[in-house]
């Protein structure tokens, strides 16, 4: 059982367009399957690959366990998702000590929604890492910027 440990910030401005050029990125689009309180269970497709992802629920630590997929049955499960899907861009920014910032601008719906995650091997590295300013709040325990909650409720109000 894989564990991910991450925390996540509110980026109230993004990097410019210039900043983000030539950065490594890819388009992700993912959708529900199904949201309980205690687990989501969901598709994505990033670049030209797919996954079944299932997830606890929590803050900073939780369990993810992912599967990698085939188009087809990407295909086949994405219309159950109508309703509760997410698009964005991924930009991957290093951040020094082997740390990457995941920087996610969302489209559709959510545009204008710049997220940041950084993910840690434990929780010890998790609470040590000191963000740059420009990732803003810390909202790694607000549900409503869980991308499950994102696809269903939309734009929280404080974003």
């Amino acid at each position: 059982m894989a564990i991910e440990i991450e925390r996540k910030f509110l980026v109230p401005r993004p990097p410019t367009a210039e900043r983000l050029a030539g950065r490594a990125s890819e388009l992700i689009e993912q959708g529900y399957l199904a949201i309980t309180d205690d687990v989501e269970v969901r598709v994505r497709r990033r670049g030209d690959r797919a996954y079944l992802t299932v997830k606890s629920t929590g803050g900073v630590a939780r369990v993810e366990e992912e599967l990698a997929i085939d188009e087809a049955r990407f295909a086949a499960l994405w219309p159950l998702t109508e309703g509760r899907r997410v698009s964005k861009r991924r930009y991957l920014i290093p951040a020094g000590g082997g740390l990457t910032i995941e920087l996610d601008v969302y489209a559709g719906a959510l545009e204008g929604l710049c997220v940041a995650e950084v993910e840690f091997a434990d929780a010890a590295a998790a609470r040590a890492f000191a963000p740059p300013d420009w990732l803003g709040e810390d909202v790694s325990e607000d549900a409503a910027f869980k991308n499950r909650s994102l696809a269903v409720h939309g734009r929280p109000r404080r974003a």
